[in-house]
C-alpha cells in the first residue's frame, strides 16, 4: 500500500504525534519510540533537514509550518543542517533495543548521525 503508514490513529492525530516527534527529535538529537513510529519519523526529519540545507526564506517558512518550536527551527538552520551540508542523505540511524515490556512492541532508538563520533 503506498503511502504512510496510519499508526492507529486518526488523521488529525496522527500529524500532531509526528510534529511533536519530528520537533523533539531535531532538538534533542534522539528520540526512542516504536519501530513503525521511528520509521516515519526518520523520512520526516530527514526533509526538514533538507529544507535547512536549503537555507532560503521559502524552505524556512516551511519549516516553520511543521515544526512546533521556533527555536528549533533555528538549531536546525544554523547548527544541524550545516554539519551534513557535505552529506546527500541518510542523516538519521535508527537502533532497535527489543520488546517494550507491556505490549511486546518493538521499540527503537531514532538518532541523528554524529559525523565527529564516527571520525573517533
Amino acid at each position: 500500500m503506498p503511502g504512510t503508514r496510519k499508526l492507529g490513529r486518526p488523521t488529525a492525530h496522527r500529524k500532531a504525534m509526528l510534529r511533536g516527534m519530528v520537533t523533539l527529535l531535531l532538538e534533542n538529537g534522539q528520540v526512542e519510540t516504536t519501530l513503525t513510529r521511528a520509521k516515519e519519523v526518520r523520512s520526516i526529519a530527514e526533509k526538514m533537514i533538507t529544507l535547512g540545507k536549503k537555507n532560503t526564506l521559502a524552505s524556512r517558512r516551511a519549516a516553520l509550518a511543521y515544526i512546533t518550536k521556533e527555536d528549533v527551527v533555528t538549531k536546525l538552520f544554523s547548527e544541524i543542517a550545516p554539519k551534513y551540508a557535505e552529506r546527500q542523505g541518510g542523516y538519521t540511524q535508527i537502533f532497535k533495543i527489543g520488546a517494550r515490556r507491556g505490549d511486546a512492541a518493538e521499540m527503537a532508538i531514532v538518532r541523528l548521525i554524529d559525523e565527529e563520533a564516527k571520525a573517533e
